[in-house]
């Protein structure tokens, strides 16, 4: 087998932040997907990863040299409920590598069967949520959004139980960590004060170096909390919806991360939900930045033993700390619709135009992603925002914003052509359309078709260019298209 250079650092902190235990073989292993580009950056030999015994490694149905497979432990709050066990059920952590930029990448295998923290599951992962993963954190990469990646998916022959039997899968997955804000609510649940210090320690080392000295662990609090007000601003610029913000599934890293009954909105409105176990609408588009909030209040509570011995001081630091995220948030969301709208230059109404704007939409029943894109083309002349103006249920009330969004960019000092250039690079074309990515799963799940699931993938490697001859893949959805809810895949 040819050699991957692991370098497992997680499995050099105590037992108790996991569990060895090695993925469980599949009957047959079939490579459905191989991400080659990936492949390269992280180093690995594209041939040997197709040929079986990558497939196996792919699969689980092989352990390379050097590899450590291990099952995270972890708590967190699932839909503001705290669950103090939770854990990779079905994921399994096959060890650590250096990518060619230098960068720590974790590769994990996610449904290669149960583990201890599988809580009844049966560990395993359905094609259809594999497909999901893999279309759109590969589509919010190309985006530019910071998220985990996908290496491959494969088939495994044999039938997982969910409401039907449905084809299993294996997902490959890279990550710069999978260490999750509920990693340190598990330590802290337990008054474990001495794994707190190690892990806080192992992710500075890891992700911010920069923290140092007797003030480290506030400087990583204010470090995870400028990441993810970061990261959250940027998802509201293109439209994303998580769909399952608990705080085992936000990253410390400043990634996106688990992928499941996540969405994109077409017609924009801020209550929007689709994942199906979201009845209450706790993780809907617009509460989205009040959740990563509250899900770093919780990081901080985990951290207090570290800020301060006294409580009430930990507590103080921690709150200061906390009331950064608002400003953070605000000012990267103003600064990523500034890009859209073409407005290089910064006046106080910009906030008030950029609300105008999103409340006509509402009202208005248009699509979010087309709207900002025909923005782009129209910004180039005077007088040509039609194709804009047409998605509008609304159109007169989009005239009265339009005038005011061209009086302000006559105050901008670049031409309209590095404007609408600026405007076509900030706005994308395509998305990973609800309709488009249920086609793609339906149609590798019930018909072994695979032929969707790779055009679309094809399409969203270029969210901004246009491509002449999959305009159907930027359209919205029609009526009978319309997708509703999306589901997790457990």
């Amino acid at each position: 087998m040819i050699p991957i250079a692991f370098d497992n650092s997680y499995v050099r902190l105590p037992q108790r932040f996991y569990a060895a235990v090695a993925p469980t073989t599949v009957s047959a292993p079939r490579l459905i997907r191989l991400n080659a580009p990936l492949a390269s950056e992280l180093g690995l030999d594209l041939d040997w990863l197709k040929d079986p015994e990558g497939v196996a490694m792919l699969s689980g149905n092989g352990v390379p040299a050097g590899a450590a497979p291990i099952a995270t432990a972890y708590a967190g709050h699932q839909f503001g409920g705290f669950s103090p066990q939770l854990g990779d059920g079905r994921a399994i952590l096959l060890g650590e590598l250096v990518d060619r930029h230098g960068r720590r990448q974790d590769l994990q295998l996610k449904g290669a069967g149960p583990t201890p923290f599988s809580r009844r599951g049966d560990g395993r992962a359905a094609l259809g949520p594999v497909l999901r993963e893999y279309i759109v954190s590969e589509a919010m990469a190309a985006l530019g959004v910071p998220t985990t990646r996908a290496l491959a998916a494969v088939l495994t022959g044999e039938a997982v139980r969910r409401e039907t039997l449905l084809p299993g899968a294996v997902l490959t997955r890279v990550a710069s960590s999978h260490i999750r804000i509920g990693t340190f609510q598990f330590f802290a649940a337990r008054g474990d004060a001495e794994a707190l210090r190690l892990l806080a320690d192992h992710v500075i080392a890891r992700h911010y170096p920069a923290c140092t000295g007797d003030g480290r662990y506030l400087a990583l609090l204010e470090a995870v909390i400028a990441a993810q007000a970061a990261l959250v601003a940027q998802w509201m610029t293109i439209g994303f919806i998580h769909g399952v913000m608990n705080t085992d599934n936000m990253s410390v890293a400043g990634e996106t991360i688990d992928y499941g009954p996540c969405a994109f909105m077409d017609t924009y409105h801020p209550t929007t939900v689709f994942s199906a176990i979201d009845e209450h609408g706790r993780y809907a588009f617009g509460n989205q930045p009040p959740i990563a909030r509250w899900n770093l209040a919780r990081f901080a509570e985990a951290l207090l033993p570290l800020l301060a011995d006294d409580q009430d001081e930990a507590v103080s630091i921690a709150q200061h700390a906390l009331s950064q995220f608002d400003p953070q948030f605000q000012a990267g969301l103003t600064a990523g619709f500034r890009r859209k709208l073409g407005l290089a230059t910064e006046e106080a109404e910009d906030v008030e135009l950029i609300k105008a704007l999103l409340e006509t939409m509402q009202r208005g029943e248009a699509d979010f992603t087309l709207v900002f894109r025909r923005l782009s083309e129209a910004a180039g002349q005077a007088d040509s925002a039609a194709a804009c103006r047409s998605l509008f249920a609304n159109p007169a009330e989009f005239d009265a914003w339009e005038g005011r969004w061209r009086q302000r960019l006559s105050r901008e000092p670049a031409s309209a052509k590095a404007r609408q250039d600026a405007m076509l690079r900030a706005n994308p074309l395509f998305i990973p359309r609800n309709h488009l990515v249920e086609a793609a799963i339906q149609a590798a799940v019930e018909r072994d078709d695979f032929t969707p699931f790779e055009t679309l993938l094809g399409v969203l490697a270029k969210p901004f260019e246009a491509q002449p001859g999959r305009e159907d893949h930027a359209r919205p959805p029609a009526a009978h298209e319309r997708v509703m809810a999306t589901f997790c895949g457990t």
